[in-house]
């Protein structure tokens, strides 16, 4: 059977993790083979997968996490990719060197081994998300990667409330655009506001997948983490899951659990992005000249 170069299969890990770092890698990897089977062409990881969300508190010790990128993570997921004959997206704790740090997406590719990286370029500083004190922002701006011809970017968790982000990929020519994420409620805002800040951060992807004709894939953890210093039973955050693909039209085309691991292997036919373009062209539409304002930081 001839192949569909229209069609991309793209794996969804939602992960739930554990302090084992070993472990983390092991469950990584035995999703991957899973997504690989049911015919995964690039697989997705959650953000910073291979350990429990450090960023809850400020603590020198956790830089005792960060690796080089690429180095023995991309290695060890290399050589899976080449074994599985699938493209990985990870995000990992990169040290660059000492005392400077990134949060970073890598790309693996079955064919050829690690590819590129992207940096996370927006850092958000928040109660239990204190990643200001750990990574430097990204300096390699917006970066696109082929896979089984096709292009794709890779943006990390914050990137995914700034329509900049998503926009300046799409103009580099990315079809599909992936967040590995680490979100969650603060359970004792859950009951008040839990919905709505779901709604949030699902409908933000849904509009970028809009204004931009491609698809989106947010792939999330689970579970609820405990603070390291928490004061309560309840004091961490409890990571909402639902990683979800959006169609290039917004439409949710799949959408995980809220309480469980999950993996998953979507079916995109990015033939879907033309007609959808056609229909709503708002990239033939821009007033590329008349957007000075939006390189400032607030117009006094």
């Amino acid at each position: 059977m001839t192949p569909d170069n229209n069609l991309l299969r793209v794996g969804i890990v939602q992960m739930e993790c554990a302090d084992d770092t070993e472990a983390n890698l092991a469950q990584a990897e035995e999703a991957i083979r899973n997504a690989a089977t049911d015919g995964a062409d690039v697989v997705c990881l959650p953000e910073l997968f291979l350990s429990r969300y450090f960023c809850q508190t400020e603590d020198v010790s956790r830089f005792e996490l960060a690796e080089p990128v690429p180095g023995p993570t991309t290695g060890r997921l290399a050589d899976l990719a080449r074994a599985e004959g699938v493209d990985v997206i990870a995000s990992l704790f990169e040290k660059r060197a000492t005392g400077l740090y990134h949060n970073t997406a890598a790309f693996i590719s079955g064919d050829t081994g690690f590819v590129g990286k992207y940096r996370k370029m927006h850092i958000p500083d928040d109660p239990r998300y204190y990643e200001k004190f750990y990574f430097a922002p990204g300096d390699l701006g917006f970066v696109t990667f082929e896979t089984h011809r096709h292009r794709i970017s890779t943006l990390i968790c914050w990137d995914q409330w700034y329509p900049e982000a998503a926009r300046a990929a799409a103009l580099r020519g990315a079809e599909v655009l992936f967040y590995p994420t680490a979100i969650g409620w603060h359970p004792a805002e859950k009951n008040e506001f839990g919905d709505r800040q779901h709604d949030a951060w699902e409908v933000a992807q849904r509009a970028h997948a809009v204004a931009n004709g491609v698809y989106v894939v947010a792939v999330n953890r689970v579970g609820f983490e405990p603070a390291p210093d928490a004061a309560t039973v309840t004091d961490g955050i409890e990571f909402w899951g639902q990683s979800f693909v959006a169609g290039p039209d917004g439409h949710v085309i799949y959408r995980a659990p809220a309480d469980r691991a999950d993996i998953a292997v979507i079916e995109l036919d990015l033939s879907r992005i033309e007609s959808q373009r056609h229909g709503w062209p708002f990239l033939r539409d821009r007033r590329v000249d008349a957007y000075e304002d939006v390189t400032r930081r607030y117009v006094d």
